[in-house]
């Protein structure tokens, strides 16, 4: 095997994808989507995706754990390496756990570039501006031609961090795109890498702006990576087909509410079913008002939460708002047979989306997230399977076990004031 770099494909300048508003989906044609049912169907796609790379490889990640399955991705990468590509890592410093050093350890052997997003070395890095905002992407882009985004972690489907391991595998989804959007998650991994390797080594990169030759040009090329995937110019198939679909991310610059808004767009347009699940639900005034304008037109909204749930806070925050779901007249359930991670959501019987985006507050307003929205019949039907096979081991959320009086309300308000002071602390902007 050559230990040279093979050079990657020279960065010229795509055709526009068009004039969107900012926030608004931007969609491409020209994609193949598939859906993929936890890390037993992610991974090996991945695995065969990595060993068929020719130029470079990202990975962006909220959790990086040491178990059998990851250790597989792990050595898809530092086989890679071998192969002469570049492969970067970026992963959360908040994200990782024990069992991190050993994964470090080996990536960093193999030759992978590899940072870490705001670690927490000490504690005062708890102090720093933004430490509350973490990276929960997760991404994998092959050669900026194929791309996986979802809410699937690196980290065998039948082990919690909280609870370690399970009989059955948790609920989890990501998809496979292959195609001209792949280009817009190539652009957002690489410039989260880029500005995690910044966050760890910023004194070189000033001392290196400041001795430049032509300091002007650097920093520019210095923003360009620095910069989020905001609006990018891909190529556009001018008839969106075979499946159109859209790469959103949720920023703190200028992406703040696009995961949001569409979501919020999707449920005011629906004209018979919205389906969504969700790990940790505790919606805006938004969603809310959306979803109670949808069961006032007809439309059947169903929602899936959590039966096994992993946070005690996170349990309490949905069932604060099951109540006034319920008057709604939404349709709850939990889902009983294993934990539950998925972000998902398909509306009518063409909208449909996959990432890493809760609806919480620590999603719409604070983390680093992306979804993917796809435009297609058949990705939807296939998707909407999948969630009534989940809503088969459910149970139904009644008015009964949600509760009520004093207590309730009691309960309602101290969770509405830690969102507050939290989102305060973290300093979100806009009101929730």
């Amino acid at each position: 095997m050559s230990s040279e770099p093979v050079p990657g494909p020279p960065e010229a300048d795509e055709p526009s994808a068009g004039r969107t508003e900012p926030g608004q989906p931007a969609y491409t044609g020209g994609n193949e989507v598939t859906l993929l049912r936890g890390g037993e169907a992610l991974f090996p796609a991945m695995c065969e995706a990595i060993a068929a790379a020719r130029h470079d490889i990202f990975v962006a990640s909220y959790i990086f754990h040491d178990d059998p399955a990851a250790q597989t991705v792990v050595a898809a990468l530092v086989g890679a390496v071998r192969r002469g590509l570049l492969v970067s890592v970026v992963v959360d410093g908040f994200g990782v756990d024990a069992t991190w050093p050993a994964v470090q350890s080996r990536l960093l052997e193999g030759g992978v570039h590899l940072a870490l997003f705001r670690p927490l070395h000490r504690w005062w890095n708890w102090l720093q501006p933004g430490q509350l905002r973490r990276l929960h992407h997760k991404l994998c882009v092959v050669d900026a031609e194929v791309s996986f985004v979802g809410g699937i972690n690196l980290i065998d489907d039948r082990f919690d961090l909280n609870h370690g391991w399970s009989e059955l595998p948790r609920l989890d989804f990501a998809v496979k795109v292959r195609g001209p959007l792949a280009l817009a998650v190539h652009r957002t991994a690489r410039a989260m890498w880029t500005r995690a390797a910044l966050g760890q080594a910023w004194r070189e990169e000033v001392l290196a702006l400041a001795t430049s030759a032509r300091p002007l040009a650097r920093a520019k090329r210095l923003l360009v990576r620095l910069r989020s995937s905001g609006r990018p110019r891909i190529p556009v198939d001018t008839e969106l087909r075979p499946v159109r679909a859209a790469f959103l991310v949720r920023d703190n610059l200028r992406q703040r509410r696009s995961i949001e808004r569409s979501y919020v767009d999707a449920i005011r347009s629906a004209r018979h079913s919205i389906d969504i699940v969700s790990a940790y639900f505790y919606p805006d005034h938004a969603i809310r008002q959306a979803l109670r304008e949808a069961t006032r037109r007809g439309v059947r909204v169903r929602l899936l939460l959590q039966g096994r749930w992993d946070y005690r806070m996170a349990e309490l925050a949905a069932y604060a708002l099951c109540d006034e779901m319920l008057s709604f007249g939404v349709q709850i359930h939990e889902y009983t047979a294993a934990f539950l991670h998925a972000k998902v959501a398909v509306v009518d019987d063409d909208w449909a989306t996959v990432g890493s985006s809760n609806i919480d507050p620590l999603s719409l307003l604070l983390n680093l997230e992306a979804n993917v929205v796809v435009r297609d019949r058949v990705f939807a039907a296939s998707l909407r399977q999948e969630i009534e096979i989940a809503l088969a081991s459910s149970v139904a959320v009644t008015e009964e076990s949600v509760g009520s009086g004093p207590r309730r309300l009691l309960r309602r308000g101290f969770i509405a004031w830690c969102a507050r002071l939290y989102l305060r602390i973290a300093g979100a902007a806009g009101r929730y």
